[in-house]
C-alpha cells in the first residue's frame, strides 16, 4: 500500500443463531446466507405459514451483497480472520484503523467484539495478534499506549479510572479528536492489555432489559496508539504513529419492545440519538456527493457530514470520513419478530459500502543534533 491510497470499508454481516428463549416462543429463522456474501431475508408471513391479506401480493424478501457475511456456525476465529486480520496489517503499516459492531439491541454485537472465556471476541483477538506481531519483528521498536473509554447517556466516561467525572472531547491539528482527561495506560505485553480490558468492562454500564439480560446501555471505544521505529541508529529517524479503535456500539431499541421505564428509558433514548446521528453520517458520507460544481463567482459548497450531533459520532469522526481503514460488523437476529430491526441494521450497512476513506500513513521525521544522536545511541 502506498503512502496515500483509497480504501473502502470492510463490510461485514453476522448472523446469531435463535436464543432459548425464542425457540420456547416459536420464533422462526428468516435469514438464509448464501456463498459467504449474500444475505436474503425471507417475507416472515410466509416463514410463519399463514396468509397475511394486506400484502398477498406485496413480497418482503430482500436480498445484500457484502464483502463477508457469517452465519450462525461462524466461528470468532473466522470473524477475526476475514474481519480483524486485514486492520492489523494496516495498523502495523502505519494506518489507522477501526473495528465496529453496529445493529439492534440483543443481535449479539458484544459477544462478537468482546466474547467469552471460550470463544474470545474481536477485541481480545486483534489485541492478542497485534503483540504477537510487534513481537516476531526484530528490526523496529514499539511504543504502545491504551485507553478505554464508554459513552453513556451523551456523556464520556474513563472506564479504567472511573472517577465518577464526564470527560470532554478536543480536536487538535496532529492527533485528531481527542479526549480531554482520559487515562493512558502504557502497556508491554497482551496479558496487561486484558487484564485492563477486563477492567474496563467491568466499569461499563450494562443492565438487564427484555429484549436482552445483559444488555450494553453505553458505547464502549477501546483505542491503542501504536508507535515503531527502525532500531538501526542514524541522525534522522521515522517515526510510525498509528491508531487502532474497537468500538462495541450499544444497539438501538425501540421502548415498545423493550418496556422501559425511567431510567432504562432515558438510556435507550440517548442510545437510538446517538446511533441515529451515527446513521446520517453514514448516509451523508456513502452519498456521492463531491465538493458542488464551481458556479461563476462562487466557491464549491464542501460536503456536510454532522459528526457534531453526537458525541459518539465526534469521536468517531476520523473512523468514518478521516485517514482509517475501517471494518464494520452489522449483527443481526434471525427471528421473524425482529424482521424490521434486521432490514434496517442491513440497509445501514449496506450504504456503508459506498464510503470511501483517503488512507495516509503516519511517518514523522524527527532530525538529531549530532550531540543528541550520540546520546540516544
Amino acid at each position: 500500500m502506498s503512502n496515500d491510497a483509497e480504501s473502502s470499508f470492510i463490510v461485514a454481516m453476522r448472523v446469531r443463531p435463535l436464543l432459548g428463549k425464542e425457540l420456547d416462543n416459536k420464533c422462526k429463522s428468516v435469514i438464509k446466507v448464501v456463498d459467504e456474501k449474500v444475505v436474503c431475508i425471507l417475507d416472515p408471513t410466509k416463514v410463519q405459514e399463514k396468509e397475511d391479506y394486506l400484502r398477498r401480493d406485496r413480497s418482503r424478501e430482500k436480498q445484500f451483497a457484502f464483502d463477508h457475511a457469517f452465519d450462525t456456525n461462524t466461528s470468532q476465529d473466522s470473524v477475526y480472520r476475514h474481519a480483524g486480520a486485514p486492520i492489523i496489517m494496516a495498523v502495523l503499516g502505519g494506518y489507522n484503523a477501526s473495528v465496529f459492531a453496529y445493529g439492534a439491541t440483543g443481535a449479539g454485537k458484544t459477544f462478537t467484539m468482546l466474547g467469552d472465556m471460550q470463544n474470545p471476541g474481536l477485541m481480545v483477538r486483534v489485541v492478542a495478534a497485534l503483540f504477537d506481531r510487534m513481537r516476531s519483528d526484530s528490526e523496529h521498536k514499539f511504543n504502545v499506549v491504551m485507553s478505554y473509554l464508554e459513552v453513556y447517556n451523551e456523556n464520556i466516561k474513563d472506564l479504567l479510572t472511573p472517577t465518577g467525572q464526564y470527560l470532554e472531547l478536543r480536536e487538535d491539528s496532529t492527533r485528531g479528536v481527542t479526549v480531554a482527561g482520559i487515562t493512558e495506560y502504557a502497556v508491554t505485553s497482551v496479558e496487561q492489555t486484558m487484564e485492563l480490558l477486563h477492567r474496563g468492562n467491568t466499569n461499563r454500564s450494562v443492565e438487564p432489559t427484555k429484549r436482552n439480560e445483559t444488555s450494553s446501555r453505553s458505547h464502549a471505544v477501546l483505542q491503542i496508539v501504536v508507535e515503531q521505529e527502525a532500531k538501526t541508529a542514524n541522525t534522522k529517524k521515522q517515526v510510525v504513529v498509528s491508531k487502532l479503535s474497537l468500538i462495541d456500539l450499544a444497539g438501538s431499541e425501540r421502548a415498545s419492545a423493550t418496556e422501559n421505564r425511567g431510567q432504562r428509558l432515558l438510556e435507550g433514548a440517548n442510545i437510538n440519538r446517538s446511533l441515529l446521528a451515527l446513521a446520517n453520517c453514514i448516509n451523508a458520507l456513502a452519498t456521492d456527493s463531491k465538493p458542488s460544481k464551481l458556479v461563476k463567482g462562487k466557491k464549491p459548497i464542501a460536503k456536510y457530514v454532522p459528526y457534531r450531533d453526537s458525541k459518539l459520532t465526534r469521536l468517531l469522526k476520523d473512523s468514518f470520513g478521516g485517514n482509517t481503514r475501517t471494518a464494520m460488523i452489522a449483527n443481526v437476529s434471525p427471528s421473524h419478530v425482529e424482521f424490521e430491526e434486521t432490514v434496517n441494521t442491513l440497509k445501514y450497512a449496506n450504504r456503508a459500502k459506498n464510503i470511501k476513506t483517503k488512507l495516509r500513513r503516519n511517518v514523522h521525521d524527527v532530525k538529531y543534533h549530532v550531540a543528541e544522536y550520540k546520546k540516544n545511541y
